[in-house]
């Protein structure tokens, strides 16, 4: 009894947690501080990438092959010349994870 309970609460959580990110948000907050350097589609702005010689990763292959939680510490804590986004922090934090993995 007592493992079907903990079973049918961590299911309603796991659950409840997918919900609570929301995509279309996640669009909002990625066109205001994400769009110039990731384009609109998650395509590279080569120009950007040029400038910083660097290679940007398609954002649409990043989402296929990263979990939320590592799009997320890319985010907060950049990486290689990406700089920390401190505008994106919380609720917007996980909404603009959610619509990276949601490109295609």
């Amino acid at each position: 009894m007592k493992l079907t309970l903990a079973t049918a609460m961590l299911a309603t959580l796991g659950g409840s947690a997918v919900f609570a990110w929301d995509a279309a948000a996640g669009k909002a907050v990625y066109d205001k501080s994400c769009k110039s350097c990731h384009g609109a589609d998650g395509t590279p702005n080569a120009g950007v990438a040029k400038m910083m010689k660097v290679e940007m990763k398609d954002l649409k292959d990043v989402g296929k092959t990263m979990s939320a939680a590592d799009i997320k510490g890319v985010i907060s804590n950049g990486k290689g010349k990406m700089k920390p986004v401190a505008s994106v922090t919380g609720a917007s934090l996980d909404d603009v994870a959610a619509y990276v993995k949601s490109m295609k």
